[in-house]
């Protein structure tokens, strides 16, 4: 992560580390139990995430996790295409907590996204930046939990989305659901 204060930029680690290879994170294969991602087009110009409700959606990717690390944007984003720019994705899904208790979350981004759990937003990391991390909490019962992620990439340079998550008295990790799977016997719902 870059830090940068006045005119001067310090490199600061992360808590947790990017891993080094992203895995498909936006195959057009259906993940069971995975987060599903409505991709937009957006206007250029544009500086915070759109009311995607309102719009129509190009195509649906689906990961098991969010993470993309701060990279050129010609490497573009998993999944999308026919963009490198002026695109978001609204990523969908449910999860199962088996711990109750505080879960700490964490969402690095380049440009802007936004975290709910169960409707209630936990992470505003909206506008147009550079990659930068906003983090936010919120108790979790034992049980079935439904997570947005909405993202959106403005002008192009630099794309990153990586959502972290800390169980109670446990680090920040890179949020996948294979970690957030429910017993033998409960099935997720399909979260659309």
């Amino acid at each position: 992560m870059l830090l940068c204060l006045g005119a001067l930029s310090v490199a600061q680690e992360p808590p947790y580390k990017f891993e080094t290879t992203v895995v498909a994170l936006g195959t057009s294969v259906v993940i069971p139990g995975g987060l599903r991602g409505e991709i937009y087009y957006i206007k250029p110009g544009v500086s915070r995430l759109p009311d995607l409700r309102r719009l129509q959606p190009v195509g649906t990717i689906y990961t098991q996790s969010l993470n993309v690390p701060p990279q050129d944007f010609q490497v573009g984003f998993p999944g999308i295409t026919e963009r490198f720019e002026w695109f978001a994705v609204d990523y969908t899904g449910r999860f199962w907590v088996s711990k109750p208790g505080k879960y700490q979350f964490s969402l690095t981004s380049d440009d802007g996204a936004r975290l709910w759990i169960d409707g209630h937003e936990i992470v505003n990391n909206d506008g147009v930046h550079s990659t930068q991390e906003k983090n936010g909490s919120r108790s979790l019962k034992v049980g079935i939990h439904r997570i947005r992620v909405a993202y959106f990439q403005g002008p192009r340079f630099h794309v990153a989305l990586v959502l972290g998550v800390a169980r109670p008295d446990e680090e920040v990790r890179i949020f996948h659901v294979d970690q957030f799977k429910p017993p033998p016997g409960v099935e997720l719902p399909d979260s659309r």
